[in-house]
């Protein structure tokens, strides 16, 4: 059985989920023939519903940069604590 990870759908936009959803195709269908869970359609819907393809992965790309920049700042916290700690030591 293949692990959640790999079954991810790689197109995170929700656009043809929803369009299809929107257009009268039952949710329960959809996310079966997606391998999907019905909540995870309606967050995607929630999410992603009214955007384009082109904003969807522009949101991406930001969350993604959010992500990295949230990593560094927490790696140059840590260095600026082990600095002090350091620092305040007497030899």
């Amino acid at each position: 059985m293949a692990s959640c990870r790999s079954r991810r759908i790689k197109d995170r936009s929700g656009g043809p989920f929803s369009r299809r959803g929107e257009a009268g195709a039952k949710c329960a269908d959809l996310c079966r023939k997606h391998g999907m869970s019905e909540s995870t359609f309606y967050a995607w819907k929630a999410k992603y519903s009214g955007m384009t393809v082109s904003e969807a992965k522009r949101l991406k790309a930001l969350e993604d940069e959010n992500a990295k920049l949230k990593r560094l700042l927490a790696e140059q916290m840590l260095d600026m604590a082990a600095m002090k700690e350091l620092l305040s030591k007497k030899w």
